[in-house]
């Protein structure tokens, strides 16, 4: 198979060089240019046609963001963005994932061994390849965006359990799925893999477009319903049952499966919990976590949904989840957004 032709836009020589480097030393991905900025970048898409390009959310003379607009509208690309571990550049990035980016990766930090060099290096190639095979047209979901009104939350404890895992892919589904919810839902506890930061932004962003409430989870909250609670990245999370209602245990226990935070740990939380009527969701992602998880809850007697392979931008999670047999039913993402709704009471 021909390598996969990668162009690399950062106006950092630095990154620029360390791309060009590192990942052209790699079997099956040639970097075959870099940009400083997007306007020498639009040139060389034109006239080089590369299967991926990597793109800086800041730059001067054109942000990532708006070159990545003005690149979907033209001419669609798998785009990887490059982001940096601060508010601004969570919040920009979280937008290109909604505008069209494929995924990110956050740039190496100073004395970080999660943020390395080695491990952005690593976690860039996995997803030059994984986005090389994707179609683009498996990420375009329905979402409302319009802002509405929460006219009619309880706040009451909720009963029941909604459990949802994802990872790459899985921004834009969630989305999806939470925005077509009407206001009084169960309580829902998601973990989508991401690093911190970046899941207050991912909620934030879906709660300005929901009926119901999204935020990040806070360690101690009292599960209620209408209200979906996101991991906060680079934690832990869980649930636990408390006399007669359930309450979020957010801390700072070590990575499972390589992730924190992990599917696995809030599933397997979950399956403890007993809580009749429990739903699980795994979505679209790399690699196997929530798997064994998944089966956990389905041997507990909760109802177990995986996002079928034509939806998925990354089948890899759902498809542990079906190989273990842990799985009542596999759907795509409108089957899904119906047995929400249905959970409804």
């Amino acid at each position: 198979m021909a390598d996969i032709r990668v162009l690399c836009v950062d106006d950092s020589a630095l990154i620029r060089k360390l791309m060009n480097e590192r990942l052209n030393a790699l079997e099956g991905i040639t970097v075959i240019a870099t940009a400083p900025d997007p306007f020498i970048a639009a040139e060389k898409i034109k006239n080089m046609n590369p299967d991926v390009v990597t793109l800086d959310i800041e730059m001067p003379r054109m942000d990532g963001l708006t070159f990545l607009e003005k690149l979907m509208k033209v001419k669609p690309l798998p785009v990887i963005m490059a982001s940096s571990l601060t508010d601004k550049g969570a919040e920009q990035t979280i937008k290109a994932i909604q505008v069209g980016a494929f995924d990110f990766v956050l740039k190496p930090q100073p004395n970080s061994e999660e943020h390395s060099v080695d491990s952005f290096i690593m976690e860039l190639a996995q997803k030059i390849r994984s986005a090389a095979k994707q179609s683009l047209q498996k990420k375009r979901f329905s979402t409302d965006s319009t802002a509405k009104s929460k006219s009619s939350v309880s706040g009451e404890a909720s009963e029941r359990i909604i459990a949802i895992g994802a990872s790459t892919g899985g921004t834009e589904v969630i989305a999806s799925l939470l925005t077509a919810l009407p206001d009084k839902t169960p309580g829902i506890v998601i973990t989508q893999h991401m690093p911190p930061k970046f899941t207050k932004a991912f909620a934030d962003r879906i709660d300005s477009m929901a009926l119901i409430h999204v935020k990040e989870a806070e360690d101690g909250e009292v599960l209620t319903n209408s209200t979906a609670y996101i991991a906060p990245g680079g934690t832990q999370m869980l649930i636990r049952r408390v006399r007669d209602h359930f309450r979020i245990v957010v801390n700072d226990d070590p990575p499972l499966n390589r992730h924190k935070p992990s599917v696995d740990v809030l599933f397997d939380s979950v399956a403890d919990t007993g809580a009749s009527g429990t739903l699980g969701i795994i979505l679209t992602g790399m690699g196997a976590d929530g798997a064994d998880g998944m089966k956990r809850l389905h041997d507990a007697g909760c109802y177990t949904v995986a996002q079928d392979e034509a939806s998925s931008v990354i089948f890899g999670m759902p498809n542990e989840a079906i190989k273990r047999g842990g799985v009542d039913k596999v759907a795509n993402i409108e089957k899904i957004i119906e047995i929400l709704q249905s959970s409804v009471s």
